[in-house]
């Protein structure tokens, strides 16, 4: 397993590394965060084993249960969050995550300046963009997004860019550049965009994050 996992990561890393040639991009300025969202901690190890240091999870409390244990043992990894997020989960999230890709709303503004005051830690921000304007979608709408900044940057939060999720079964290239241009429009240098099947398109487009999974773990458990 170990080397299954070793041979899907150094594919990946050198998918990156060809698409960061074409658009005359560094390879060290894309960071690949593997998706371990229902994944075991079992089928993690292998990729740590790899070199992977970087990983991905949707939900507060599956992280919990399978995170602190795994990061005891490598205290080199960092962990994001990259599903949504509810307020009430907040200061939860902020103790055990580096980053978060999922701010979305002003009431997550509000409790994340909380939880971040009350464990005087400072955790990196991505707003979420619901940049294909779908209903069923999180993420702030495009013309609601200056005025979420504004009342990110008023309560002193760290937001280093722009996430989004592109509809699916259509071309994310498009998405992926209005997103690139509203992360510049704002002066923010990170994009978190593309995943498993449209990673090195989001990389020729500008993406900072990429959120790979299912190339990485194979079919998600659960």
């Amino acid at each position: 397993m170990t080397e299954n996992a070793s041979s899907r990561l150094a594919e990946i890393r050198a998918e990156v590394a060809q698409a960061c040639k074409i658009a005359r991009r560094k390879p060290e300025d894309v960071t690949l965060i593997a998706i371990s969202k229902t994944h075991p901690a079992e089928a993690i190890t292998p990729l740590i084993a790899a070199g992977q240091r970087v990983f991905g999870e949707n939900r507060v409390q599956e992280a919990q249960g399978k995170w602190p244990e795994l990061i005891e043992r490598h205290s080199d990894i960092a962990l994001h969050l990259v599903g949504q997020l509810q307020s009430n989960k907040a200061e939860d999230a902020v103790a055990l995550f580096d980053c978060i890709h999922s701010l979305d709303r002003p009431s997550l503004v509000g409790a994340l300046a909380k939880a971040m005051d009350k464990r005087d830690k400072r955790v990196d921000l991505f707003v979420q963009v619901n940049i294909g304007a779908e209903e069923q979608k999180g993420g702030c709408a495009i013309a609601d997004l200056p005025g979420l900044l504004d009342q990110a940057r008023a309560a002193e939060l760290p937001v280093v860019g722009l996430m989004c999720v592109p509809p699916a079964g259509i071309e994310a290239a498009p998405f992926f550049a209005l997103l690139a241009k509203l992360a510049d429009d704002h002066g923010l240098p990170g994009r978190s965009m593309g995943m498993s099947g449209d990673f090195a398109t989001a990389v020729k487009l500008g993406a900072t994050h990429l959120r790979v999974g299912s190339a990485l773990f194979g079919a998600r458990e659960g």
